[in-house]
């Protein structure tokens, strides 16, 4: 028999095999410890618990126990998932039917009126928002362990103010300055740095490498990595040819259930507070100029820019990287959006875009035109 050059003996396979065998068994078995170490835990919970707790309305088991949740097209049994026809926005597909009537999740979140096609054997939790009550669920049954106690290797100075300190979570090598007061049942991860006379709301949330001073932040806010808040501002006026520092007296005043994404800067005030209003969420690597005051329920995208002097309305969105210059008002439920520059006021429930931003049906217009025209040349 002649071997085709560079074939394998046969002995060769026969030597291998067992330890390629146990090579494959043993990342597939070590696969599975790390997704058991590193996955989030969930705390196992059963259908009637979920409708007790969330007031939910029980068609089913209520001994049905859920051990995780998954979107509804890949839930497996044991876990809970939702069906919903609501489209609070464009981002929001609604899924076919189909996907309802073949799902193998154990539970499911759905309206009254779409009931009739949901798989039997199920279990359910009837309600108005089901895509509501799912992020309520997903809260619970992913909740991080309690964290409580203040390390040995955090550096707290003396006058710092805790209205219950054993209720209050301190990392190792986190610094707070005196003069701080500091509300029940927050978290401070290791290596935030709180300066003198700030007051962190109860509940809130306060991520490893944050840094803040001359603040005033409200409950239930979580404030993430890297982020900058109470820094002077870029304030500068230009004297006899030369670039001269403004002094800062300002604060920031952060509401209620406010996040700040990682390596955002909140600048403080010049001479007045930088303020920003309850459940606004501001996402990562944004920069918030001094004395910008910014309304509620706002959501600021990845990137944004917001020069000094600005005010925002209650309920705007601002797309990633939308630049806004000095002193323009953003009005209420208006939209400006991905990487425009805002020069001039935006009025109240309008949408805006382009450089130089303007209403979204010029800017659509504009482009129609110059593609016509581009293309025909």
């Amino acid at each position: 028999m002649v071997r085709k050059t560079g074939q394998m003996p046969r002995f060769c396979y026969q030597l291998i095999s067992p330890f390629l065998l146990f090579f494959f068994r043993y990342n597939a078995h070590m696969s599975k410890i790390i997704d058991f170490l590193l996955k989030p835990k969930a705390v196992k919970m059963t259908a009637g618990e979920l409708a007790e707790k969330f007031g939910l309305e029980l068609r089913g088991n209520a001994d049905t126990v859920v051990k995780g949740i998954a979107p509804i097209a890949d839930a497996k049994p044991g876990q809970v998932a939702f069906y919903s026809t609501e489209q609070n926005s464009n981002a929001f597909k609604i899924l076919p039917v189909s996907v309802l009537e073949n799902t193998r999740a154990s539970v499911i979140l759905i309206q009254p009126e779409m009931v009739k096609h949901a798989p039997k054997g199920a279990t359910l939790l009837v309600c108005a928002s089901p895509r509501g009550e799912i992020v309520k669920v997903l809260g619970e049954i992913y909740r991080e362990p309690p964290r409580r106690g203040v390390s040995g290797d955090a550096y707290i100075e003396r006058g710092v103010f805790f209205r219950n300190r054993r209720s209050v979570y301190v990392g190792q090598f986190a610094t707070i300055e005196r003069g701080t007061v500091i509300e029940p049942d927050v978290k401070i991860y290791p290596n935030v740095y709180i300066g003198r006379n700030v007051t962190i709301g109860r509940g809130t949330v306060i991520h490893s490498g944050a840094h803040i001073e001359n603040a005033t932040i409200g409950a239930e806010c979580v404030i993430h990595n890297g982020a900058s808040i109470g820094k002077d501002g870029f304030g500068y006026t230009r004297q006899d040819g030369h670039n001269v520092f403004i002094p800062h007296v300002g604060r920031v005043v952060l509401g209620d259930r406010v996040s700040v994404g990682a390596n955002s800067c909140i600048d403080r005030g010049a001479l007045t507070d930088t303020m920003i209003g309850d459940g606004t969420k501001i996402d990562n690597l944004c920069q918030i100029a001094h004395g910008v005051v910014i309304g509620r329920e706002c959501f600021l995208a990845g990137g944004v820019g917001i020069a000094g002097g600005v005010k925002v309305g209650d309920r705007a969105l601002l797309a990633g990287h939308v630049g806004i210059a000095n002193g323009v008002k953003i009005g209420n439920d208006a939209e400006v959006g991905a990487n425009s520059g805002v020069f001039r006021d935006v009025p109240d429930g309008t949408r805006h875009m382009g450089y130089p931003a303007g209403p979204g049906t010029e800017f659509l217009r504009h482009y129609a035109w110059i593609k016509k025209h581009v293309n025909n040349d």
